[in-house]
């Protein structure tokens, strides 16, 4: 067993500190489905780290590429210099977009991704001539990382309340697609629910289309509590974009690389917007790294409306080095090992193991799609999120690692789990269940 290092100077993001430090759960190591803990157990990752880490941990294909681009070269600016790697990382990331979206800008994270591709949204218009398009919209109980503009955009009230006065103007929002009255315990996606799209012909008859750049919506929203979209609403939501000349950002920052069992939630539902943000499973979480893919025109409309430097906007790690390499043979690996096909094939396996805990006590609804399922919980009066969060912790203690968000449980494992684990977990999860009041 190793020895509890001083917690005492790192200040956690999203964690109550004071209660995780009086009781900490560490983690020492990793490979392949399982982690293991401060004091040596077995612990099954049953939510792929933060829904990142698609291709089990410690792959080797990942860490030596790392290695051998830390020995030529570990850093190269990213403005008005360029390095071979970044380009090559770039062709690959592309080769996993859908037709027409080849044009790739890398950030370092998903809240840099959704930051980048509303500034690129907001450039495209002044660059077609339409500058009044300024308006952004997002969606109620949508997640779209912690940047001011990912916060503004976003719909999670606590991200929201807590830097509320100081949030991006000209913001407005659809409304959540999730109903327990209408929809609880539905197998992949609702049939209830396309009709919510037609609230953005609302907001742009209110607002007006000359004033809109941009939607963004996560296809299938994580962070929140997994909501699944309803048949239909981004059918509907593409449709309606297109008619008002607005463009439309898909958040994959969950749901790209595989999650599932296609490149793209894109090439899922077989929709393709104009934007596409990405982080997460990019890198396989090997390296900080992530992407927004741009569709051509977007691309062609802002280089050729310039001369110089064309859109102000970029990182300092931008394509970095090491996460060029990371990504470049975390995306050949994808493809060597046929790992969203297991993705896709197991599917089905993991609806029926989330929907087995129907009658389970405390559960109010069950959401799947692809490898992601969302176990919800009756919240206790006055006190929501504390049954979650219990199971969480029980879970752990028996070696299996979950998720939760206020009283929703989130499985997403990486994507290369088997039957058995699968069994496990959900095995597992029920008997947390029982355990409580």
């Amino acid at each position: 067993m190793s020895q509890t290092p001083d917690l005492s100077h790192l200040w956690m993001p999203f964690t109550a500190n004071r209660s995780f430090k009086a009781a900490p759960r560490l983690l020492k190591a990793a490979k392949g489905m399982y982690y293991t803990s401060l004091d040596d157990r077995q612990i099954l990752d049953g939510c792929a780290g933060l829904w990142c880490v698609n291709a089990g941990h410690g792959r080797s294909e990942i860490t030596e590429a790392i290695i051998e681009q830390t020995a030529v070269m570990d850093y190269a600016p990213g403005f008005q210099m360029g390095h071979p790697i970044a380009f090559e990382a770039a062709r690959t990331v592309a080769g996993f977009m859908p037709e027409g979206m080849k044009k790739i800008f890398f950030t370092n994270s998903g809240s840099e991704s959704v930051d980048t591709a509303l500034k690129i949204a907001l450039a495209y218009h002044r660059a077609n001539g339409e500058p009044a398009r300024s308006r952004l919209i997002g969606r109620e109980r949508g997640y779209h990382g912690v940047g001011f503009g990912g916060i503004s955009v976003g719909g999670i009230s606590p991200n929201r309340k807590a830097f509320a006065n100081a949030l991006l103007p000209q913001i407005d929002h659809l409304p959540h697609t999730h109903n327990l009255e209408q929809n609880a315990f539905s197998k992949g996606q609702p049939a209830w629910g396309a009709h919510l799209a037609d609230e953005l012909e609302r907001i742009i008859a209110l607002h007006d289309a000359s004033t809109i750049a941009a939607v963004i919506v996560e296809p299938l929203a994580g962070s929140t509590g997994v909501l699944i979209p309803p048949q239909g609403y981004l059918e509907r939501l593409r449709e309606i974009t297109r008619k008002h000349g607005i463009l439309l950002i898909f958040d994959e920052v969950i749901t790209g690389f595989g999650r599932l069992g296609a490149s793209t939630a894109s090439e899922y539902f077989g929709i393709t917007p104009d934007l596409i943000t990405m982080a997460k499973g990019i890198s396989n979480a090997a390296i900080p790294a992530g992407a927004v893919a741009v569709s051509d025109h977007i691309y062609d409309t802002i280089i050729n409306a310039a001369s110089g430097i064309e859109l102000f906007h970029g990182y300092t790690y931008s394509g970095h080095p090491l996460a060029a390499a990371a990504i470049k043979a975390t995306l050949e690996l994808y493809k060597k090992d046929r790992i969203f096909e297991n993705a896709k094939s197991l599917s089905g396996v993991f609806e029926q193991a989330a929907h087995s805990l129907k009658g389970e006590p405390h559960i109010i609804d069950i959401r799947n799609l692809g490898l992601v399922a969302g176990i919800e919980l009756a919240p206790r009066k006055d006190a929501p999120g504390a049954r979650a969060a219990e199971v969480f912790q029980i879970c752990y203690e028996q070696g299996v690692l979950l998720r939760y968000t206020g009283d929703t449980i989130a499985i997403s494992p990486p994507l290369i789990i088997n039957e058995e684990q699968i069994k496990h977990i959900f095995t597992v999860l029920a008997g947390a269940l029982k355990k409580i009041k």
